[in-house]
């Protein structure tokens, strides 16, 4: 009786779990997702940090399943723990489902974070940026929900195209799309400042010879080990939501020297790699000083 009870137990949260399933794609395909983002959002953001702390119950689940079943296999005097540990089971079960609504909520709005503005007929969204873990600037994006989703106010940087992104995403049905996209743009672009960053605080003897607000192109000057001549290194990132550059080309008076093996393979590294962390190995080869 009791195995058929556990079981009876798992297949109720299989069906509450195909439920939730089943309740985020309706929720998803309403015409009006906008009033469903109000509506969890004020529950959201109370319930943030909770919710990131008792995840970890959902792992708990799987912990606690195969004792019980151990236990249930012992019998005897431990069946008064068995019933204990079953209702603890069922407790997790509940709070698993009550996290995963939450979850679904977190992910309608992208987990970012945000606040209501003009007594609930707008919200700002904050979208942080960080790089290799450290967190760097955050900006903040005002959209009105009435009478149309449309973009208000911003601190975001002139040269991110905001509004041709909000065009192609369609504000009225991909707003966490839109979200995404925009966060996409200013991580890519946080991540080529900080990289610029590093490069003039770790590699003093690499010269930056020009750079420009989006640090979409950069300049370096290498001096090379028993050459005459500098070497210069521009570095091209067309794609503007990524953080290594999609072009790297090498100039110097001795054209011998962009050509050689050594240097196609340190083109190629600087493709694949942060720029700082690979003139870090370019060095550590003796490649430049």
């Amino acid at each position: 009786m009791e195995g058929v009870s556990t079981r009876g137990v798992l297949s109720h949260l299989s069906l509450l779990e195909d439920q939730a399933s089943s309740r985020g794609s309706r929720v998803l395909q309403q015409p009006s997702r906008v009033k469903e983002l109000r509506a969890k959002v004020e529950a959201l953001t109370s319930q943030r940090d909770q919710l990131k702390a008792e995840i970890q119950t959902h792992k708990n689940l799987q912990k606690l399943r195969p004792s019980v079943d151990k236990r249930r296999a012992a019998g005897g005097e431990e069946d008064m723990d068995v019933d204990s540990e079953s209702s603890e089971l069922l407790r997790l079960m509940a709070r698993h489902s009550e996290l995963s609504d939450l979850l679904h909520a977190h992910h309608l709005i992208g987990g970012y974070d945000v606040i209501k503005t003009r007594q609930g007929k707008g919200m700002c969204f904050s979208l942080a940026t960080a790089y290799e873990g450290v967190y760097l600037d955050t900006y903040n994006l005002e959209i009105d929900l009435r009478p149309k989703v449309r973009i208000t106010r911003h601190n975001i940087p002139p040269f991110i195209p905001l509004n041709n992104l909000a065009e192609q995403s369609d504000l009225q049905i991909g707003l966490r799309a839109f979200l995404d996209t925009v966060s996409q743009h200013l991580n890519a672009f946080a991540g080529r400042k900080q990289q610029l960053k590093l490069v003039k605080e770790q590699h003093k003897s690499v010269e930056v010879m020009e750079s420009n607000l989006l640090c979409s192109i950069l300049v370096l000057m290498f001096t090379v080990p028993k050459e005459k001549t500098p070497l210069l290194c521009t570095l091209e990132y067309t794609n503007h939501t990524r953080c290594l550059p999609t072009r790297v080309h090498l100039d110097s008076e001795d054209k011998r020297l962009p050509d050689a093996p050594q240097w196609k393979k340190n083109c190629s590294l600087l493709m694949e790699v942060p720029v700082h962390r690979a003139l870090a190995a370019i060095r550590k080869s003796r490649d430049i000083v």
